[in-house]
């Protein structure tokens, strides 16, 4: 992203970034291709490669939060095991439903009942996190860790996988251990395939 905003809108540098920083640049991110996709505009080609890279975001995202976030949160909060629980079951959720989504194409009937069901939950799931977890995240974490926090996710997202795998530990160490050779094959793959796995990306092959 450039010129990066905080959540209290004022700009500032990577390097000053909190962790709550960095998730909630991604949720926007993630919401403006949800939005893009329900104007139903562009080919289905466009339409396609738009939910191969909310896909890519959403689970980047994901994974980070896995390997980093809701730890943090186990230790930090008194009820962090149940609140990390609970976004994971979420998370595997979305998960099978982003699994369905990336095999369907956007002219067939199923597409956009899917598409649907995605959108619904991760709006819910954005909420429950920017209402709750941040803020309690904030108040219970020094600043200096909260920023440390936010390396170790920009770092997980880089090497995380790009798509949707249901099976997947979503528990340390095993996810730890894991994700980086998934994300390698994946990427491999998306490469292969000319399959898009950011708006920079998407934008770029627009020109």
């Amino acid at each position: 992203m450039t010129d990066p905003q905080s959540t209290t809108g004022h700009p500032q540098g990577v390097a000053d970034q909190d962790v709550v920083d960095v998730l909630v640049a991604d949720h926007r991110e993630v919401e403006a291709i949800f939005v893009e996709l329900e104007g139903r505009q562009g080919t289905p080609e466009h339409r396609r490669q738009l939910a191969d890279v909310v896909i890519a975001e959403l689970v980047r995202h994901s994974v980070a939060e896995e390997q980093h976030v809701y730890p943090a949160a186990r230790r930090a909060l008194p009820d962090g095991d149940q609140l990390a629980e609970h976004e994971i079951a979420e998370h595997a959720e979305a998960e099978r439903t982003m699994k369905e989504l990336e095999s369907v194409d956007p002219s067939e009937a199923r597409f956009e009942p899917l598409l649907a069901h995605l959108t619904k939950a991760i709006r819910h799931h954005v909420h429950e996190e920017e209402s709750d977890l941040f803020p309690r995240l904030r108040a219970a974490m020094a600043r200096e860790e909260l920023v440390e926090l936010a390396g170790k996710v920009r770092a997980a997202k880089r090497s995380a996988p790009t798509r949707p795998h249901p099976g997947a530990p979503d528990h340390p160490p095993a996810n730890r251990l894991l994700a980086p050779g998934t994300g390698l094959v994946d990427r491999l793959r998306d490469a292969l395939a000319g399959r898009p796995t950011s708006m920079e990306e998407l934008r770029d092959r627009q020109l």
